[in-house]
């Protein structure tokens, strides 16, 4: 067999990519690091690595429906990141630099993209610029591959609207199993980054939508302190909780995204600038240390897991975990006194969605109206376009409940401010002083359950692949702490992910699609 015909073989088989000189690069599981030094020591070109990208999309997607569109321009963007590195442009051999990354369809892009929101009500509409995210991903010279598929207006339609489905795609698919909860809306972030059908992702969250379906996908969700990511161009649900995060396959992968993301915007300034001030000097990757856990006190909570059944079991699975964190030099605090917390949090989930029907509503009728073209203007259009297309969006099917309750609401008077008021004053008495009280660096919990105590206060968490269930369905463990506290919590993640290195690839895949590397 001759040298070409070997190298053909060698990529078919293992994803591996050649330059002039041979040298092989492998995408399997590549991280951003390993991206990085290729593009930078010429052994990659964006246009290798976009063109791979869109060959996994090609193969896989008919299956898992994880992306919803393709960038037409991916390889003129990459052709460009070439030119530029080769050029030696500032800011074209640093970070995400000719890097592709897919968004999910709630973050609106200024070019041939639809944003959607899963939604047919909403295709062909016309943004009017880019996402505050999109804006600093381009600054840092990321290629953005297309957009993610999700849950259909960010699961908030019905809550009949089953996770992963929404008009435009239909059903995606869980990558590791395929009668698997896909959880969440960000599903198609989660599902094509664990697919290895793109480098990076984005999500966004309003309550677990980053960090539950990183758990069941087997990747690492970072859902940042309300405000440290920019809002604006977003299709909104909750301004007081959306945020915007990474979901990523590794720790460092997402704080790469976390650092390009992060900061002041002036078309989401009040809840941007309040957050700036927590952005530590010098970035998030200073803080991927192997000693990450030394002296980090963990909260484990004993006697119940905020309002979930069966946490005793939960907690008795993952004490080889609690093991391993202990080994790593963290203190563990066992914090059996929880009926209290409990019941804050607990009323606290309740009043967050009361509040949301008033907020949504709000919110989207804004977000629509900036619109420079759209189908529909408000809510109330939204609704009736649903209803007059009910085969397309299977509205006799799922409903749009949560929809029509909004649309009752008529905007914030006495009782909406006092239940937001509530809602502050709980996040303080309840997750805050907790923290403050046993004076924790973060509460960790089974799967995605921190969602219970840091959504409604606009609290961090990160979710860190933790292993997998007797039929092979990935389960995560989560890391939760106070605002600003995203350094200390990638610290935590990254040492635990590094010392347990739970993660693999989807083997659905190599079962049912020859094109998967």
């Amino acid at each position: 067999m001759d040298i070409a015909l070997l190298l053909l073989v060698s990529a078919t088989i293992f994803g591996l990519s050649h330059n002039a000189e041979g040298s092989p690069f492998s995408f399997r599981e590549a991280a951003v690091r390993d991206i990085r030094i290729a593009l930078d020591h010429n052994r990659l070109t964006s246009r290798e690595l976009v063109e791979f990208y869109l060959k996994q999309i090609r193969g896989l997607n008919p299956v898992l429906n994880a992306v919803i569109e393709v960038n037409p321009d991916a390889l003129c963007l990459a052709d460009k990141a070439d030119r530029d590195r080769r050029a030696k442009k500032p800011g074209s051999v640093t970070g995400l630099a000719g890097i592709p990354i897919l968004l999910k369809d709630n973050i609106a892009t200024k070019d041939k993209l639809n944003t959607t929101a899963g939604s047919c009500a909403l295709l062909r509409s016309v943004v009017p610029q880019d996402a505050g995210v999109v804006k600093k991903l381009r600054r840092a010279g990321a290629i953005i591959l297309g957009k993610a598929s999700m849950t259909e207006w960010a699961a908030y339609r019905s809550p009949g609207v089953p996770n992963g489905w929404n008009a435009r795609r239909g059903q995606g698919v869980n990558p590791y199993h395929k009668y698997a909860t896909s959880c969440g809306s960000s599903t198609g972030s989660a599902t094509s980054v664990a697919a290895n059908m793109v480098a990076v992702t984005l999500g966004t969250e309003t309550s677990g939508s980053i960090l539950c379906p990183s758990s069941v996908n087997s990747v690492v969700g970072i859902k940042p302190t309300v405000g440290l990511t920019s809002r604006a161009g977003v299709v909104p649900i909750s301004p007081r909780q959306d945020s915007v995060g990474p979901i990523c396959r590794t720790v460092s992968d997402a704080v790469y995204v976390l650092d390009a993301i992060v900061g002041f915007d002036p078309d989401d300034a009040v809840a941007t600038k309040k957050a700036s001030k927590y952005i530590p000097r010098g970035g998030y990757l200073q803080f991927l240390k192997s000693d990450g856990l030394k002296g980090k006190r963990l909260g484990i909570l004993r006697c119940s897991f905020v309002g979930f059944s069966n946490s005793s079991e939960a907690l008795n699975a993952f004490e080889p975990h609690f093991h391993i964190l202990r080994q790593r030099g963290a203190v563990l605090v066992d914090i059996t006194e929880t009926a209290r917390f409990d019941s804050i949090v607990s009323s606290m989930f309740n009043d967050q969605f009361t509040a949301m029907r008033v907020e949504f509503k709000l919110a989207l009728n804004a977000y629509l109206q900036q619109l420079i073209t759209s189908p529909v203007r408000s809510l109330a259009d939204v609704i009736v376009f649903n209803k007059k297309h009910t085969k397309l969006e299977k509205i006799e099917e799922y409903g749009q409940d949560n929809f029509e309750e909004a649309e009752k609401t008529n905007g914030i008077g006495r009782v909406e401010r006092e239940l937001l008021h509530n809602l502050t004053g709980a996040s303080k008495i309840g997750f805050e002083k907790l923290m403050k009280d046993y004076k924790l660096d973060a509460l960790v919990t089974p799967a995605p359950n921190i969602v219970y105590a840091i959504s409604a206060g606009g609290y961090p968490g990160i979710n860190v692949p933790a292993g997998y269930d007797t039929d092979g369905t990935p389960y995560g463990i989560s890391f939760g702490g106070l605002k600003g506290s995203e350094a200390k919590l990638i610290e935590i993640a990254y040492d635990f992910e590094q010392a347990t290195k739970i993660r693999k690839p989807p083997p659905l895949l190599r079962n049912h699609i020859k094109t998967y590397n």
